[in-house]
């Protein structure tokens, strides 16, 4: 019997952490380099960020011989097609996600959430999550910032009864190599 799908979110109330980047590369690794069905909805508005780049990936392949000959030679070899992008808001998220679930047999469920802890809707889709990645970099207000936000929600969501979040991890990114 297979697992339940996970829900999983980076999330920070900064902006320019790397969510967005964390989230599609969190996602095509698992579908693409380890087989995992994944799909993502993207709430980060107005950006959409990830819904626009698949956009114009899309119209790339469909309108320039290259792109779509790789296009194919990928799928192909891989015998997968692109995981689905849904464009959302953190108030239908998880409305979203559970339409999404019988469409097809989902591992995974990447959220790709708007910096701010500010706004109901956002607190009711993290406590839908099971994890929650918070993004930080060695940068003093990052770090504060980041600090609360992850105090914020192991108080207020992670444990409560409404919540099915079992785990808040806190991922360095913009390290400097």
């Amino acid at each position: 019997m297979k697992e339940k799908t996970k829900f999983v979110a980076f999330s920070t109330q900064k902006g320019g952490a790397g969510k967005t980047t964390l989230t599609v590369l969190a996602a095509s690794y698992l579908h693409y380099v380890k087989g995992f069905n994944v799909a993502v909805i993207d709430c980060d508005y107005p950006q959409h960020s990830i819904v626009e780049m698949r956009e114009r990936d899309l119209k790339l392949a469909l309108e320039d011989e290259h792109y779509k000959r790789l296009a194919y030679e990928q799928f192909t070899r891989l015998q997968k097609k692109a995981y689905p992008v849904v464009e959302s808001n953190t108030k239908e998220a998880l409305a979203d996600a559970d339409y999404l679930l019988p469409q097809g047999d989902f591992d995974y469920v990447f959220f790709d959430l708007p910096g701010t802890i500010n706004n109901e809707d956002l607190i009711h889709s993290l406590a839908g999550m099971d994890y929650l990645v918070a993004p930080i970099s060695a940068d003093r207000v990052v770090m504060e910032s980041t600090l609360n936000y992850a105090v914020v929600v192991k108080e207020h969501i992670m444990g409560r009864e409404k919540s099915r979040m079992k785990g808040l991890y806190m991922l360095w990114n913009m390290v400097d190599g």
